[in-house]
């Protein structure tokens, strides 16, 4: 591929090439830190098998067959098809753009295809194992309070953990019981609630939160230091209550999330009105829960019909 003129020509390292790409995304599409860093760690990843491959050439350079020979170290690593279908989406897109950039003539993927993707079933719980593990806090301090509170809100509105714990008072309104979530590409949506939540967290605001303020702030849910909590300390709240709860089951930070929309569909929930509350942009991102719906009526079957 051959190289133009163009307003980058002082770009001069892979480093640069990435950079440039990842603040372009920053800038006009507004994609969260947690994205760009999977861009950069894929894109990172890619020129890091170019040196390993002896092919110190820069990312301009790059033919199909530098990709083909990825996709194949790929396999022989043994990695998953989902982790590398992800590395061939980002390489699409940083190619694309400097195509657009016309620092190359075309995309060196165009003869890719993406690799079967086989759709795992999400990892979640059982409306028992929920139920105990949102008992599990004690309420009567500030901190069980707290995530108590967060667990029922997570529970009944399929947040993301990130969105959860990024959670500010503005976007929660307790009059007509919704959450304002900001997702992923800056995209928002309105969540309802529900009673059991909305009472938790009005107990929290009143009675837990004040007590847990050390300096001005508007998250709702903040850490034990009175500031912003992070994802992994959630996760790890979860993971003590689920001991406590003795909840045996796997666990993931989407665990209650993927809880709420099997539960959802399992008591009869549209499937797109599950997609708008998990902010999917893509129907079909959610049509996989279809399939654990299916396999739990398949389960019940098998334990209750007397031909099964």
């Amino acid at each position: 591929m051959s190289e133009f003129p163009n307003d980058n020509t002082h770009i001069s390292s892979n480093d640069d090439y990435i950079e440039a790409f990842l603040d372009t995304l920053f800038l006009e599409q507004g994609l969260s830190d947690n994205t760009l860093a999977a861009y950069r760690s894929d894109l990172g990843k890619f020129t890091e098998f170019l040196i390993k491959s002896q092919r110190d050439i820069s990312l301009m350079e790059v033919q199909s067959s530098d990709i083909e020979a990825y996709l194949a170290y790929r396999v022989d690593l043994g990695l998953k098809s989902r982790s590398t279908a992800r590395s061939i989406s980002a390489l699409k897109r940083f190619f694309l753009y400097w195509v657009k950039e016309q620092k190359i003539t075309a995309t060196p993927l165009l003869s890719i295809a993406q690799p079967k993707i086989i759709q795992s079933l999400p990892k979640t719980l059982t409306e028992l194992e929920v139920e105990a593990l949102l008992d599990a806090p004690e309420v009567d301090e500030p901190l069980g309070l707290r995530d108590k509170a967060m667990l029922e809100l997570l529970y009944a509105t399929g947040l993301r953990v990130t969105e959860l714990v990024g959670l500010r008072i503005e976007q929660v309104n307790l009059r007509q019981a919704v959450v304002l979530v900001r997702g992923k590409g800056g995209k928002e949506r309105l969540v309802p609630m529900g009673e059991e939540a909305l009472h938790w967290i009005e107990q929290f605001l009143k009675l837990g939160r004040p007590q847990m303020i050390k300096h001005a702030t508007d998250f709702v849910f903040p850490s034990k230091r009175g500031v912003g909590m992070t994802r992994q300390t959630f996760w790890h709240r979860i993971k003590h209550y689920a001991i406590l709860a003795n909840v045996t089951s796997p666990l993931s930070p989407h665990t209650l999330r993927h809880a709420f929309a099997t539960h959802l569909l399992n008591h009869g929930a549209d499937l797109r009105v599950v997609q708008m509350m998990l902010g999917h942009s893509d129907l079909s991102t959610t049509q996989i829960y279809t399939h654990v719906a299916s396999e739990r009526l398949k389960s019940l079957h098998q334990q209750h019909h007397p031909r099964a």
